[in-house]
């Protein structure tokens, strides 16, 4: 069977030690929810989305190459940090940037934790009908606006195990070549908390085995 190529997308870590990683002259770090902080509507202008209610403190990281970064730290673990790296692989300056970014923190997060990982195979024009036959043997998909989610009868609209999702990459980045996105989006369930980033080639051998489980396909994927 022949090897699809496929990329990491999406990189979140969670670190204890984030004025460390951002202390140079290349960074700045905004404060928008702490002790005797609280700018949401900073975090909404910024990103497009209100602070949650279970995250307990919220920073801004502004890079020299004009990345802005978010910074959360959750109720539930509130000792480290969540550096959400998004759009890794796209089609945009923003992707190459931030794919640098990583490059330059990468010797210095070895022993943080992987908090989620992001999958992209991209397909010329469409997702092949044969794949998505495949998901739906053993899930239910449904639309909204471009995208389709394909999820099982317990998952909700929220899970913390995987999200599959299948949509037009091209509509979203306004490309003028048509690209098919298949996407799975591992979470902390699946993750357990057990995988540092000096083990991602070890996690990557076990995301293949359950793309390959779901979709049938062999992937190769690109790691960072």
């Amino acid at each position: 069977m022949k090897l699809i190529n496929a990329k990491i997308d999406s990189f979140n870590f969670a670190s204890k030690k984030i004025d460390i990683l951002f202390n140079s002259a290349n960074y700045s770090i905004v404060p928008v929810k702490g002790i005797g902080v609280f700018e949401p509507r900073i975090w909404l202008e910024t990103f497009g989305k209100p602070l949650t209610r279970n995250i307990v403190k919220a920073k801004i990281v502004h890079t020299n190459m004009g990345l802005t970064l978010p910074i959360k730290q959750f109720a539930s673990n509130q000792n480290r940090y969540i550096v959400e790296l998004a759009g890794l692989h796209s089609y945009t300056e923003h992707s190459k940037l931030l794919t640098q970014l990583l490059s330059e923190l990468y010797a210095d997060i070895q022993n943080e934790v992987i908090t989620r990982i992001d999958i992209a195979i991209d397909f010329k024009e469409k997702v092949p009908k044969k794949i998505i036959n495949a998901l739906n043997k053993n899930r239910s998909s449904f639309i909204y606006i471009n995208t389709c989610y394909l999820k099982t009868n317990k998952e909700g609209k929220t899970n913390s195990y995987i999200n599959i999702c299948i949509y037009p990459k091209h509509i979203k980045e306004n490309l003028d070549f048509e690209i098919g996105r298949l996407e799975f989006s591992f979470r902390g369930s699946y993750l357990r908390g057990k995988y540092l980033v000096k083990d991602l080639d070890k996690l990557l051998k076990k995301i293949k085995k359950t793309i390959k489980k779901f979709t049938g396909l062999e992937v190769n994927i690109q790691s960072l």
